[in-house]
């Protein structure tokens, strides 16, 4: 039984038994809800939606309502902020390092001569790291991210693969995945190709 059962079952088991939970009492299940919400659903439901959406690079809003027991209804808008016009309330999540941060993030990587590379975008500076420790040192490392390969070959110059970044040379670096999962290949090239650089997720500012 998963914590949020637990608590709906304290609830139903008050309702069955005619006892009527305090106002306070209330308050405390719903504050509760709300911190398991932003510890436990929305960490995982950021890893699955944000590979999917980091091929789009143009801003957008998704907007998603759940009806216990219905279809799961998403829209899409082009509007900013269009979340303070609905009044809804934005929420943050915790990282398992106890670390509350927003679900947007990105990478900071720190080169051993000190200079920084952050670009705005996660890939970008994903593949300006992968620039500086050298592709065709990278490529023969073999590595794949979310079982595809690091490195791509295109098989056809004029056509670029699909959920990648072209790199020159006719090479892409496959780019669709999350922030942490990019930073644990960016840490095993510097352990593996012996770069002494520093990989760090970081909050975007909003």
């Amino acid at each position: 039984m998963t914590k949020l059962e637990k608590l709906y079952s304290i609830i139903e088991n008050s309702r069955e038994f005619g006892v009527e939970l305090p106002q306070g009492v209330l308050q405390q299940v719903e504050e509760l809800e709300e911190r398991i919400i932003k510890e436990e659903i929305l960490p995982s439901l950021s890893r699955n939606v944000e590979p999917l959406l980091e091929p789009i690079r143009r801003d957008l809003v998704l907007v998603m309502e759940y009806h216990p027991g219905e279809e799961i209804s998403v829209a899409l808008s082009r509007k900013v902020k269009v979340a303070e016009s609905l009044g809804a309330k934005p929420l943050e999540y915790v990282h398992q390092d106890g670390t509350s941060v927003s679900s947007k993030t990105g990478l900071r990587v720190i080169l051993p001569n000190g200079e920084i590379i952050q670009e705005e975008k996660t890939w970008g500076t994903f593949v300006e790291a992968i620039k500086f420790a050298g592709v065709e040192r990278v490529r023969k490392l073999n590595l794949a991210l979310c079982g595809v390969p690091l490195i791509i070959d295109a098989i056809d110059p004029n056509h670029e693969p699909s959920n990648s970044r072209p790199i020159g040379n006719g090479l892409y670096v496959f780019t669709l995945s999350n922030t942490q999962e990019k930073a644990k290949r960016l840490e095993k090239i510097g352990k593996a190709l012996g770069i002494d650089w520093s990989v760090e997720i970081v909050s975007k500012v909003k």
